[in-house]
């Protein structure tokens, strides 16, 4: 072979080489630049009570993460946000099951499909509701709540973080299964100002995420939680009842709060936040931080577990929707 021939194959093969190589070489950049997490209710509230230390924790490993508020919509508007980002991996969401099943069988117009343009990278937690009360109400029991609002029907009614959340389906379930249909609900753009609301007196009771904040309004009488509607005590208030406990067979609400991209980034990013939330909740000290925070870390998440739990939420959640005839659009 003439030598003009070799070179031409040698400079052939350091091209073919090169462009292999190109994908890995851009692959390992990630991040270079700072990534935006979005979390879809005003600050205050449970999401935030994860998102933000999340954010802290990924420092080290992801460089800075901006946490951006975004409420409005039951969630609806922050997550819609992210599904129209460009997939590259800088913007995230912090969602999970008021994310999803808000619009999955809330809306018959929904701002975006939750299954197809939100990609599951991984959970981070489990959460359950507190129903907690004004420490004016007169009632110390969830039995004592149920019989006050049923001797003043149409008089008390209930915040939430907005229709068609999660918050907002725990106060309906425990409405059917109380037997209080006239206990009135009040919608707030999020949890935050739903409990201060409560706090004030403005609404008799709230249906909040359980997180260390609000463990110490109830701790200080600024708050009475009468239940959480996790299916056994939580570990950072055992001395708070569980709703099944408490007189109500079924009350059970718990919410997965997790990680979400938009559709098409790489997998490669998606596996590699995945796999650093995975390695931050297996630390001792941040996992215990979460637990006193009234969650329950999720120490293996994976995004293909993450994806299946989230769709056994949505259909879990279905015949309530249905019974109630709730309907957002």
């Amino acid at each position: 072979m003439r030598r003009r021939d070799l070179l031409a194959l040698g400079v052939a093969a350091l091209v073919a080489r090169s462009l292999t190589l190109q994908p890995a070489v851009a692959q390992s950049k990630y991040p270079d630049r700072p990534i935006r997490l979005v979390i879809p209710f005003p600050p205050g509230g449970g999401y935030d009570a994860v998102g933000r230390p999340w954010a802290e924790k990924m420092k080290s490993v992801l460089g800075t993460v901006v946490v951006e508020n975004q409420g409005g919509g039951g969630s609806s508007l922050g997550a819609a946000a992210v599904a129209r980002a460009r997939p590259d991996g800088y913007t995230i969401l912090l969602g999970g099951s008021s994310t999803h099943i808000t619009e999955a069988i809330l809306k018959s117009r929904p701002l975006y499909d939750p299954l197809k343009d939100l990609e599951p990278i991984s959970n981070v937690v489990v959460s359950a509701f507190a129903l907690a009360v004004h420490p004016a109400v007169p009632a110390h029991t969830l039995r004592e709540f149920i019989d006050y609002a049923k001797a003043n029907p149409g008089k008390l009614s209930y915040g939430h973080a907005g229709v068609g959340s999660l918050n907002h389906l725990t106060g309906e379930l425990f409405k059917s299964l109380a037997g209080t249909p006239e206990l009135v609900h009040v919608p707030y753009r999020g949890s935050g100002p739903a409990t201060a609301d409560t706090i004030s007196g403005q609404v008799a009771m709230v249906t909040p995420a359980v997180t260390g904040p609000l463990l110490e309004f109830n701790r200080t009488g600024k708050l009475r939680i009468l239940a959480v509607t996790s299916p056994t005590r939580l570990i950072a208030a055992p001395d708070i009842p569980t709703a099944v406990e408490a007189g109500l067979p079924g009350m059970i609400s718990q919410q997965l709060i997790g990680l979400f991209a938009p559709s098409g980034t790489p997998k490669e990013i998606i596996e590699q936040i995945a796999q650093v939330t995975r390695t931050a909740t297996a630390e001792a000290a941040y996992r215990q931080m979460l637990i006193e925070s009234g969650f329950e870390p999720d120490v293996d998440s994976t995004p293909e577990k993450f994806r299946r739990v989230i769709e056994e939420d949505i259909a879990r959640w279905s015949p309530l929707v249905k019974a109630i005839g709730l309907k957002l659009d």
